[in-house]
């Protein structure tokens, strides 16, 4: 019997116990949780280890420590416990990610050690969407993309995230792991776009990760030629309409808080702002 606190690397017979918790904020959990409900809590299928933080001998808080360390439903003394271990086993991660405040109490604690951060996003707002908007028409152009069109879709993705993270995906693996998540995205039909009459990517957009409660849109970018023109809203709809159709009840996304065109975009949807998260990127 575990007795009053405690931190460790979670066992794959943990996996009820992890999920009870997840389970408690079914939004802001759902990148975790996607990946727990596939991989279980084994550290090779999970890509990372999942710390449990125990208070006499209930576990209440997690940290997914893998590509990225995420807090996760962390009480300020479970984020100094987590904190505490991310010291010792030293940064292997390329970004800190989570809910707002228990990602900024934790990057205050490893700064000292961990520092400088390559860019830290304070206020991303969190926001949740559960039906289609009644004054804004889907794109009927926007629709999933298909396994044939790698060629096609792979560009937009590297443009979109060298642009909002800053580094190129392809740099490291040249690229191999990034590709493969593109790959599983479109394969799975999670992945959307508008292409113009040229076959060139106006619009696209993921849904990242699904749970049967709530799944999280990711990647949205406008090809810089065409933002300015009101596309953003009518494909944003476009994508809602099938996230509630075909994947989950509650649609979610976070986004810079400096974002302003965007930020407008998703609430014209209906997109409201129930929250914030925090990156802290490397």
């Amino acid at each position: 019997m575990l007795t009053q606190t405690t931190t460790r690397v979670l066992e794959p017979s943990d996996l009820d116990a992890a999920l009870a918790v997840l389970d408690r904020e079914p939004v802001a959990n759902a990148f975790v949780t996607a990946r727990v409900q596939v991989a279980g809590l084994d550290p090779w299928r999970l890509g990372g280890e999942m710390w449990g933080w125990y208070a006499d001998g209930m576990l209440e808080s997690l940290c997914y420590a893998g590509a990225n360390l995420v807090p996760i439903c962390a009480t300020p003394r479970a984020v100094r416990a987590f904190a505490d271990r991310a010291r010792r086993t030293g940064r292997r991660c390329s970004s800190i990610v989570g809910p707002a405040e228990a990602t900024a109490q934790l990057w205050r604690l490893l700064e000292p050690s961990w520092g400088p951060a390559r860019e830290v996003r304070a206020q991303q707002p969190l926001m949740v969407a559960d039906r289609l908007p009644d004054d804004v028409t889907p794109d009927p152009y926007v629709r999933r993309v298909r396994k044939d069109e790698m060629e096609t879709i792979m560009p937009a993705c590297v443009a979109m995230f060298t642009e909002e993270v800053g580094v190129s995906p392809l740099s490291g693996d040249g690229g191999l792991l990034y590709q493969a998540r593109v790959a599983e995205l479109v394969g799975s039909g999670r992945s959307f776009a508008r292409l113009d009459r040229d076959g060139r990517v106006m619009f696209k957009a993921e849904i990242g990760a699904a749970t049967p409660r709530a799944c999280q849109v990711q990647g949205v970018w406008v090809a810089p030629e065409y933002r300015g023109r009101g596309l953003a809203a009518p494909a944003m709809a476009a994508v809602l309409r099938y996230a509630l159709a075909d994947v989950a009840p509650v649609v979610s996304l976070y986004v810079n808080d400096f974002n302003t065109p965007a930020r407008a975009a998703y609430r014209r949807v209906g997109f409201e702002e129930v929250g914030a998260f925090m990156s802290v990127l490397f």
